[in-house]
């Protein structure tokens, strides 16, 4: 009796394990979204923080292992990982052309820092501290963005004169 009883709670439960669960399988050349876990290894390479998305790549299949690991082709910031994985880690992803980005062109410095030119005066004031005043301007640095800050007036002049014509 209690075996019975055993038996028909654990197909209830299968049955409701069943409804949500969907069969993952993928080709070879598919690709496909790697999670970032501390169980697949990808989170302790990447120093997982809050902000790190949960799901990296996209990543080609290389070949099948079994019925549920495959192999993928991993970039070699993350060479030190084992390449096969199992299904549950896996995503599919849908091939999109807005997905590709175009890299700016940005001139770095050897120092890998980069200059970037003031296109206007966007506001002026004066800031009050005890015993002087300092004349303040705000420059806008890009006008796609409209990034701006409050400078001090005298820096900028003599690094921009060309901004005071």
């Amino acid at each position: 009796m209690i075996r019975e009883k055993l038996s028909m709670t654990q197909s209830r439960q299968k049955s409701y394990a069943d409804k949500r669960r969907r069969p993952l399988e993928f080709q070879e050349g598919e690709h496909v979204f790697l999670k970032v876990t501390p169980t697949t290894g990808i989170g302790r390479v990447m120093k997982s923080k809050k902000l790190t998305p949960r799901f990296i790549g996209p990543y080609q299949i290389l070949k099948r292992i079994g019925p549920v690991a495959y192999q993928i082709s991993l970039p070699p910031s993350l060479s030190k990982l084992h390449s096969v994985f199992h299904v549950s880690q896996l995503r599919k992803y849908i091939h999109d052309p807005s997905h590709i980005i175009m890299p700016d062109t940005v001139k770095l410095k050897d120092n890998l820092t980069f200059e970037t030119m003031p296109v206007q005066i966007i506001d002026r004031r004066v800031k009050q501290l005890r015993n002087k005043k300092v004349p303040l301007v705000k420059i806008l640095w890009n006008k796609d963005t409209e990034d701006s800050t409050w400078e001090v007036e005298e820096e900028i002049r003599q690094r921009y004169p060309q901004l005071f014509v």
